[in-house]
């Protein structure tokens, strides 16, 4: 077995970490039994151990591996879900996923046979410039914010902030540290605010220490940030800013007249980052 070329100036390591890639793509290696020893794979390859090493080393910080004490090195699997960031409603009588997105959570969740649990906090914090300029305020005003820190299976899975202008929260059930009958969506339609429509905005990015911590992932995996203003006919109604690790969610929108389908497909590769997508 042999190396694949690569350019010129890529290191050995890396073009073997390129084609132990290939061979997990093309499902050489499973999780259930570990992967070849370093010792077989130096033989494999006719390479130094240290090379073996330092291209394993590559594929655990991108979180493809995991070593394991006294048992070797495995693929790290997490399930991934589809989540259905806009497209025809799986739920009865609803038109899109715009207007029920805490229902959709726990219906995706339902349909893949896996456990869904949700920590429910609520903060009084001054706005960051991007939410501030999203939401026409000054940067520094406080607003309200509503976090839902959401597990599957007791695995972190997203972390999701809806920010609210103070004078709009105010007097109501979105100041309340819990979680509200219906969800926000509830709330805003009884104060005349009835989100028509949103603006998506789709990012990668490392995770910060914090964000790290809590998501227990690689340290080489990535977070999806997905960042939704939705709009009524006065204007902006609230930024709700989703945090997913990137090895264990794909956001999946539907575009155009999707009659003719019962369910939208899968995509073959995690969702694309960097993109920006209107809704409604």
């Amino acid at each position: 077995m042999t190396i694949p070329r690569g350019s010129a100036q890529s290191p050995k390591y890396q073009r073997l970490a390129a084609d132990l890639r290939r061979r997990i793509a093309a499902g050489e290696f499973t999780a259930e039994a570990p992967l070849p020893v370093e010792g077989v794979l130096e033989q494999q390859y006719g390479v130094a151990r240290n090379t073996v090493r330092l291209a394993v080393d590559v594929l655990v910080n991108e979180g493809r591996l995991v070593r394991l004490q006294g048992k070797g090195t495995y693929l790290r699997e997490h399930p991934v879900l589809d989540h259905r960031a806009y497209g025809p409603s799986p739920l009865p009588g609803r038109q899109d996923c715009l207007a029920v997105p805490s229902g959709i959570y726990a219906h995706e969740a339902l349909a893949a046979g896996r456990e869904l649990t949700v920590d429910f906090e609520m903060l009084i914090v001054r706005a960051r410039v991007d939410i501030a300029e999203r939401l026409g305020l000054r940067p520094g005003e406080a607003i309200v914010v509503r976090r839902q820190l959401r597990m599957l299976d007791r695995e972190p899975y997203s972390i999701e902030e809806s920010h609210y202008r103070a004078g709009l929260a105010a007097g109501t059930p979105l100041m309340e540290p819990d979680q509200v009958e219906g969800g926000d969506e509830a709330v805003l339609a009884g104060l005349g605010r009835t989100e028509i429509g949103a603006v998506d905005h789709l990012v990668a990015r490392m995770p910060g220490p914090e964000e790290a911590q809590w998501f227990q992932g690689g340290p080489g995996v990535p977070l999806v940030v997905q960042t939704r203003v939705t709009y009524d006919r006065r204007g902006p109604v609230r930024v709700i800013e989703t945090r997913y690790s990137g090895d264990r969610c794909r956001l999946v929108y539907g575009v155009g007249d999707l009659g003719a389908r019962t369910v939208l497909p899968a995509p073959a590769s995690p969702a694309d980052t960097g993109a920006v997508a209107d809704s409604c």
